[in-house]
């Protein structure tokens, strides 16, 4: 895995209590970030992302997958999502472009059986920043009981020429979802304009 990794760091959080309510069964998050040096620094502004992207995306892609489903099997998987954050000298685009292309993207995707979109953020970030990592339902993206967030930081990470790149997944919705999902919203809100 030579693609400039300096660690790899794993969060499990597992919720057996929320809102002062027992959850009926503990709801397991688990991030898998890899803290690298950004492929291109030091190069000023570079046009064409692509060489890079192609060397490394899929190779951190299949690593933090591997490492992921090592923690929770695909089988348990049901919110998905992935963040990059850039240290301070490289652009957000940086981080985009190996997270935002289907060569990393779809080793997570496929290997969870999912079909929704990944959420994702991509941010600038100083080292030991709180991250977020926003996940939605695998197969079911408007389904807001899985509309959830981990948070994590790395007390060292990003380096100013580093960037963090991170999958997270959940074994459930929030402990007590008790909103409707957005195909509900719409179809209340057509059924009003015909009243």
């Amino acid at each position: 895995m030579d693609i400039g990794v300096r660690k790899i760091a794993t969060f499990v959080e597992e919720t057996f209590i929320e809102g002062g309510r027992d959850a009926e069964r503990p709801i397991t998050m688990v991030v898998v970030a890899a803290i690298l040096r950004n492929p291109w620094a030091g190069q000023g502004f570079v046009e064409n992302l692509k060489p890079e992207i192609l060397r490394v995306a899929p190779v951190l892609g299949q690593e933090l997958t591997r490492r992921l489903l090592a923690l929770m099997p695909a089988e348990k998987v049901e919110a998905f999502g992935k963040t990059a954050a850039v240290g301070v000298n490289g652009e957000i685009e940086h981080g985009s472009a190996l997270i935002h292309t289907l060569r990393f993207g779809n080793v997570f995707r496929d290997a969870v059986h999912g079909t929704s979109y990944l959420e994702f953020t991509n941010t600038r970030s100083a080292p030991g920043a709180l991250l977020s990592l926003p996940m939605t339902h695998k197969t079911k993206p408007g389904k807001r009981s899985h509309f959830l967030t981990a948070n994590f930081q790395i007390a060292d990470a990003p380096g100013p020429d580093e960037i963090v790149i991170a999958i997270g997944t959940c074994d459930g919705g929030r402990a007590h979802a008790r909103i409707a999902d957005r195909f509900q919203d719409m179809a209340e809100m057509e059924a009003e304009k015909l009243t």
